[in-house]
């Protein structure tokens, strides 16, 4: 399995390992297909710009740390209906996101790191609630790191969630906290902490974020989790940065934009090189990576010349030289 912009789809060599859905969550395409050159463009009119594919040099990998894409649409599924719900000033469907929070920190919780279904992966109409749901899955698996309570859990997802819903209420990007802020604190169920994650996650440490310019112990960690995931997340779905680039831009806030600890428990969450992705060593030979076995950030590979596997974590003298697209 390995995942690849739509573009370098090919027919003849590869069929899907995820489904394919439409915007209304529907399966356009079930996963052990093939997909027709024609539909590619139907595709692409979509939004949908990756795909999760099987071929010959991907087979027998797995994806046992990403979230199943059926678990995954019920998520975002939920996510939309409280945005929706939201827009229309009624009240949102906190039972449903109450349940989903504990879904989400249960997947977290039994995986050792955690795998994205990129957001580029749906309808631009679900692109959104998508990228929420990602961004609750790496905020519960930095506060993993943190060692945070089952309590902490359910306040961190639930406003990690729900970060972004001031934008359905407010068109203008610097009033999208404060409105998020004052549409969840109206809900009695959820904390305040939970709202402060919407209200500050756009504040940065130098005091040069918004909606109050606050700085330094002004701002709460809850929200610093939730900026830096928010952070990674749109530079890897929207194709700016690989995931090992995205770590490195993340690298360059630490004590800047964001705390020290908060930024060093995300680095340590979250692994540079996700099974798939094709690689040249600094032995000049071409392997792919098949998963993560002792560390997040030296995964195991397989030589595509000759199906040979290392452990790079157990092999300290052979680097990632560079990402093969």
């Amino acid at each position: 399995m390995q995942l690849i912009e739509i573009s370098k789809y090919d027919h003849e060599t590869m069929q899907l390992a995820r489904p394919i859905y439409d915007r209304m969550r529907r399966v356009l395409l079930a996963s052990g297909r093939t997909i027709h050159p024609k539909l590619i463009n139907r595709i692409q009119s979509m939004g949908i710009s990756t795909l999760m594919v099987e071929d010959a040099e991907s087979i027998g990998i797995t994806m046992d740390e990403m979230v199943d894409m059926p678990t995954w649409m019920d998520m975002i599924d939920v996510v939309q209906k409280a945005y929706q719900l939201a827009e229309k000033k009624k009240t949102i469907n906190i039972i449903e996101l109450q349940k989903a929070v504990v879904k989400i920190i249960h997947e977290v919780t039994k995986r050792k790191t955690i795998f994205l279904i990129p957001s580029s992966s749906v309808a631009d109409e679900l692109k959104n609630y998508a990228h929420s749901v990602n961004v609750t899955l790496l905020t519960i698996q930095t506060a993993k790191k943190l060692h945070y309570t089952n309590s902490q859990l359910r306040d961190l997802a639930l406003g990690s969630m729900l970060h972004d819903i001031g934008k359905v209420v407010s068109n203008e990007q610097k009033e999208h906290p404060q409105k998020g802020f004052e549409l969840i604190k109206a809900q009695r169920e959820i904390s305040l902490l939970s709202a402060h994650i919407a209200y500050q996650h756009h504040e940065q440490l130098n005091g040069k974020g918004y909606p109050r310019g606050l700085s330094g112990d002004e701002l709460l960690e809850f929200p610093q989790i939730c900026a830096i995931a928010n952070i990674y997340e749109r530079l890897i779905s929207n194709g700016t940065y690989l995931p090992h680039e995205a770590l490195e831009f993340i690298m360059t806030k630490h004590e800047i934009e964001y705390k020290g600890k908060v930024v060093e428990a995300f680095l340590n969450s979250v692994p540079s090189y996700i099974p798939g992705t094709k690689v040249m060593l600094s032995n000049d030979k071409r392997a792919i990576v098949i998963g993560i076995k002792s560390h997040l950030h030296r995964p195991v590979v397989r030589f595509l010349h000759n199906s040979e596997e290392i452990d790079l974590a157990e092999s300290p003298s052979i680097l990632i030289k560079e990402i093969l697209v």
